[in-house]
């Protein structure tokens, strides 16, 4: 399926298996992010505007995967002392 975006001005057509509804808004959200990008910078160059906006999309996903590794590691230690608590609660096997 063929979807048609605007970033920064510039028309594209992406295709691609995604709802159309949500590459358009993953367009929009990138076009503003790179709008504030520009504004802090006062860059008019496209390609440095583009690569610090990456560069910024990047560091927030490093930022997502460390809190998602680290949610996975908590959520391993409660699930290890669940599964404790309930082996200590089972009876042994010799007293059945």
């Amino acid at each position: 399926m063929q979807v048609r975006i605007t970033i920064r001005g510039r028309d594209y057509t992406v295709r691609g298996d995604d709802n159309p509804k949500d590459l358009q808004n993953l367009a929009a959200d990138l076009d503003r992010r790179m709008a504030e990008t520009a504004e802090r910078t006062r860059s008019f160059d496209e390609y440095t505007i583009a690569m610090l906006t990456a560069l910024n999309l990047a560091s927030e996903l490093h930022q997502l995967k460390a809190q998602v590794a680290s949610r996975l590691d908590e959520i391993d230690r409660e699930a290890a002392s669940v599964a404790a608590m309930v082996e200590a609660a089972l009876p042994a096997d010799d007293e059945a």
